[in-house]
């Protein structure tokens, strides 16, 4: 299938990614707005571990990527018949790599948290409860996230959508019931809500598996030809994925320091950027499915050898992707009050009134992101993935620095620190702008 930059091709493939490129995002919107209701303790360690789990997730999915630059560049080239080969590949892979996640989250979580919890047993106590249960999900996210990556490359993401609200329902009603002890489901606080959210992954996984199964437009992709192992063609997924990975565990993992450092200002600071952190979730989401998008689209071009549409077709995804952003986020940011009472409502708001402040930040953030995620995406299209990664290093060596010198030799308090994400934005543009315009992406070949 090649693929043309139109607004209407754009939306078709972006939309559905939009929703299921969300899924780990849906879920940490869900655990934070119930466990608000629990208590302030369990929604503080919601904010720290839930970064933490998402982290975690991110890193299946940037393996991923590699996978779907291949699969889309073979649709581009007209071979669909190699797809299925490239499909089982990443599929392995990300199951191996869920082996070596789980036993990290299992064996490792309690030295690791104490590095950045220290000051606050009660919290560390909390994120340890929720990691417990929590840590089983990943086996049927990276299996997820293959599937995912499979039906964004080939452009026909119309399951993920499906998928996603089927996985947000379910995740909801148990969250629902087990944090709170409804439906005849024991009341197990934050861990319960652990449980619900792998539980809900695991059925999105079943249902997604079966949907490929019953489609039969996908037999030309040789999908259920399973192929003996090939290592070159691993060897190549990585080269494109791991700098991929590393771009998403440096970027990801900075938001686990940036909770840190804000654990410093003490528990109401971090409640306060707990919420904010949970907004931004909300409306990172339209975002997140038109870098994707950007992802399957860039590296068709490249494989029908149009490599000078590239830049405009960035540029026209980026606007694209503001323009929406900015009708969710502005009557939100604006309007906290109003529009999260819904979700948030207690009879003290005081926690939404003193957020304010970094809901304006917000949007100076979003508009720069939005372009951003875009550009960072596009340049992973066209394979210079290594390169990316050295932008990144770059970019969250002088965030992390900004982060550190804040919050440990000022008192210029938390807007200051939410700050650095506008610092991190305009350097990453500005580096990835350079290195697009100066062609030497052409020669990638993959």
């Amino acid at each position: 299938m090649q693929l043309d930059i139109t607004y209407r091709q754009i939306w078709k493939i972006s939309a559905p990614i939009m929703l299921g490129s969300a899924a780990q995002n849906v879920i940490a919107l869900s655990d934070a707005v119930l466990l608000y209701h629990l208590g302030e303790i369990e929604f503080g360690a919601i904010g720290f571990v839930g970064v933490f789990y998402i982290t975690i997730a991110a890193i299946g999915y940037s393996f991923s990527r590699g996978g779907q630059i291949m699969i889309a560049r073979r649709m581009g080239e007209k071979k669909p018949g190699s797809v299925g080969h490239v499909f089982h590949t990443m599929l392995l892979f990300e199951m191996a790599l869920a082996v070596l996640m789980w036993a990290f989250m299992k064996f490792a979580t309690p030295w690791f948290f104490q590095i950045f919890l220290d000051h606050s047993p009660a919290i560390y106590q909390k994120s340890l409860e929720y990691i417990h249960y929590r840590a089983y999900g990943i086996f049927f996210s990276y299996g997820g996230i293959a599937l995912i990556s499979l039906y964004s490359g080939i452009a026909r993401p119309g399951i993920i959508f499906i998928d996603t609200v089927i996985l947000a329902i379910v995740n909801l009603v148990l969250n629902y019931g087990l944090i709170f002890g409804k439906f005849g489901l024991p009341a197990m606080g934050i861990g319960g809500s652990g449980l619900a959210s792998s539980i809900a992954e695991g059925v999105a996984f079943a249902v997604f598996v079966a949907y490929m199964v019953y489609d039969r437009q996908n037999r030309p992709l040789r999908i259920f030809t399973v192929p003996e192992p090939d290592w070159p063609l691993t060897r190549q997924q990585l080269n494109l994925s791991l700098p991929v990975v590393a771009n998403a565990a440096v970027g990801q993992g900075s938001w686990v320091f940036f909770f840190g450092m804000v654990e410093n200002l003490g528990p109401r600071a971090l409640a306060v950027s707990n919420l904010a952190r949970t907004v931004y979730l909300l409306l990172s989401i339209p975002m997140w499915g038109f870098s994707s998008g950007a992802n399957t689209l860039v590296s068709n071009l490249i494989g029908q050898s149009r490599h000078r549409e590239v830049l405009p077709a960035a540029w026209k995804i980026a606007r694209f992707c503001w323009g929406i952003s900015m009708i969710i986020a502005v009557p939100i940011l604006l309007f906290p009050g109003k529009i999260l009472y819904p979700l948030l409502g207690k009879s003290d708001m005081s926690l939404i009134g003193e957020t304010q402040p970094v809901f304006y930040l917000l949007l100076l953030i979003l508009s720069l992101a939005t372009v951003g995620v875009v550009f960072m995406n596009t340049l992973a299209g066209t394979g210079a993935t290594w390169f990316g990664l050295k932008l990144q290093a770059i970019t969250v060596f002088i965030y992390l620095g900004y982060l550190f010198v804040i919050t440990n030799f000022t008192t210029l308090g938390l807007l200051w620190v939410w700050a650095a994400e506008v610092l991190y934005w305009l350097v990453m543009i500005a580096l990835v702008l350079y290195y697009l315009r100066t062609e030497r992406w052409h020669a990638m070949n993959f």
